[in-house]
């Protein structure tokens, strides 16, 4: 299976306060350099979605600007179908880690997603033109909305605890745990 990698990193990050996606963690990396390297091990090629970033395969939101977490994942749909990929592993640029087992268990020919954090999740090339269809349909732009309406499978890995960062103390307890 081709899989194409979208570091979905578009939010506004108004819990954190400032640009969580260039926050920095103790060895110097920003946060979306550590979820890039982290998902890149697990498909062919990488995408930033919702911004440029330099050096990097950036795609911007499909169909329109500031649509949050889905209008990247329809704009990687695209590009990989486009490109003959067969599906989509996505992860949020707050998460810096991504596990083989994570990767393993998501990846099939139906959308899938992981327990309490649907960022983490695989989906099929195929549903690009519903994800289409969803946003030109409601204004719910949820993560949630959208898992719901496609049916994707929840993975749930109980003795796996990713870490999501979604305010400058979540990155702090990360750094305090790592060291």
């Amino acid at each position: 299976m081709r899989l194409l990698g979208a570091v979905l990193a578009g939010g506004r990050s108004s819990r954190f306060g400032s640009d969580k996606a260039r926050a920095l963690m103790a060895d110097g990396r920003s946060l979306l350099d550590h979820a890039v390297a982290a998902l890149a091990p697990h498909v062919e090629a990488v995408a930033v979605c919702g911004r440029a970033v330099e050096g990097l395969l950036s795609l911007a939101d499909r169909p329109a600007p500031d649509l949050g977490p889905l209008g990247g994942l329809a704009a990687a749909l695209h590009h990989a179908r486009e490109r003959g990929f067969d599906a989509v592993l996505t992860t949020g640029c707050d998460m810096p880690v991504f596990p083989a087992r994570l990767a393993a268990a998501l990846i099939d020919n139906a959308p899938a997603v992981l327990q309490g954090q649907p960022l983490a999740g695989c989906w099929p090339v195929g549903f690009s033109d519903a994800l289409d269809a969803h946003l030109a349909a409601t204004e719910d732009r949820s993560i949630r909305a959208w898992v719901s309406r496609a049916g994707a499978r929840t993975i749930t890995l109980p003795d796996m605890v990713l870490p999501n960062i979604n305010r400058p103390a979540d990155l702090e307890t990360l750094q305090r745990d790592r060291s």
